[in-house]
């Protein structure tokens, strides 16, 4: 027998084992309910994009009250972002696309700053659970204050028409990012629900895009078309965001992003934030005679973003007849958290992040509303994430971004 070739394999596995029990010294171990919640509530977490302004302006959801979303279309307040672990999030101002004309323009910016009134009239009435918040640093101060964090996002630059001043309006109102399209063209550029028309970005997206650089205002990719995207990439001289966005290679739907976007957006710094909405988490089953309603139901009533109030509302009544009728079977946290996984194959740890979706559309099985956030943690837990690479996913991250984003503000 050959000691000495015994004596070095056994000299090479206690290597490799220090080797391994080094390089995983932060991974998390399995954890009971009590210390998993502890944990997650341990943590600075952001959520990116949630549409509860909706919810305020339009259905008078008040804040401060804990509402059950199963029978009120409401998924975020502050008692459940309390259960929940959440400390800071994005309000999204949305607003459906209408006429592309000066009426429809000016319309829609009175329409957005409407928004803005109330978002800011529910928080004021809360002084102690939460505050508006306007740059990187106030989501940790609030947090150490035990504050909410209440940060303000434009979704869809529609009300920007085709002034650029009004860039610096909504900056000037807390806007820190912009969704620059939603399923519609706008004069910035084109969607990736839409049929080509700038090839991109528009002339005025350009100069929109270079504006937001210089007040240190977040560019935010979702929604874009893959062109819209890659000028944005080779325009911005700072990092950008997809603040509610999936792995198109997990679910190819037009709204989620391909792997060459992942790498591109990643190299310039930026950040993909991982959605929950469950038609871009997990390509949904056959379902032909839904499918039917739906297309019929689409053919009645066209563009919904051109819908009027009333119009809109007797959408949403057929719609969720369709929806009772034929169930939607609602994607999983794991489901979810694969496309995480497949972000970081792709554009690595610090490029990811959570933008959930809320009150827009977006539900998980096991993650229905904001105080069910802790199932994801678990199940990054569950799959070997580090205690500092959950902590990048749930803020670090994005705020890191934010941060670059407002480094490069021309002074």
């Amino acid at each position: 027998m050959n000691f000495n070739l015994i004596s070095r394999i056994l000299l090479a596995g206690a290597i490799l084992l220090t080797f391994l029990n080094c390089s995983s010294e932060q991974k998390v171990n399995p954890m009971n309910k009590p210390e998993l919640l502890s944990f997650h509530h341990s943590l600075l977490t952001l959520d990116s994009h949630v549409d509860t302004p909706l919810r305020i302006k339009y259905q008078g959801i008040d804040l401060g009250k804990r509402y059950d979303p199963r029978t009120i279309k409401s998924k975020v307040d502050f008692p459940r972002m309390d259960e929940g672990g959440l400390d800071a999030a994005f309000f999204a101002v949305w607003t459906a696309q209408g006429p592309r004309d000066s009426v429809g323009h000016a319309t829609v910016k009175e329409k957005a700053l409407s928004i803005l009134d109330s978002i800011e009239s529910n928080i004021s009435a809360y002084p102690t659970q939460a505050e508006l918040a306007f740059n990187s640093e106030d989501a940790s101060r609030l947090e150490k204050d035990g504050k909410h964090g209440i940060y303000l996002g434009l979704e869809n630059g529609y009300p920007i028409g085709t002034d650029l001043e009004n860039v610096n309006l909504f900056y000037d109102r807390g806007i820190r990012y912009v969704t620059l399209c939603h399923t519609s063209n706008n004069e910035i550029c084109d969607s990736s629900n839409d049929t080509t028309e700038f090839d991109g970005l528009s002339v005025f997206g350009f100069q929109v895009v270079e504006r937001m650089n210089q007040l240190g205002m977040m560019v935010d990719v979702s929604h874009l078309s893959d062109a819209s995207v890659e000028d944005v990439l080779a325009t911005t001289k700072s990092p950008v965001i997809a603040s509610h966005s999936c792995a198109k290679a997990i679910c190819d739907n037009p709204r989620n992003l391909n792997d060459e976007l992942l790498m591109a957006i990643a190299a310039q710094g930026g950040v993909i934030q991982m959605c929950l909405y469950t038609d871009y988490v997990k390509t949904p089953n056959p379902n032909p005679d839904r499918d039917s309603a739906k297309t019929a139901l689409k053919g009645k009533w066209g563009d919904t973003d051109a819908l009027s109030p009333d119009q809109l509302a007797a959408y949403r009544i057929e719609r969720k007849s369709i929806d009772s009728k034929y169930p939607w079977v609602l994607a999983t946290v794991a489901d979810a958290v694969d496309h995480i996984d497949h972000i970081v194959k792709i554009a690595g740890i610090d490029h990811v992040g959570i933008g959930t979706d809320f009150d827009g559309g977006a539900a998980l099985a096991d993650c229905y509303d904001v105080s069910e956030l802790p199932n994801i943690t678990a199940e990054l837990i569950r799959r070997g994430y580090s205690k500092t690479d959950i902590a990048k996913i749930w803020s670090g991250n994005f705020l890191r971004v934010f941060k670059a984003v407002e480094a490069k503000r021309a002074l």
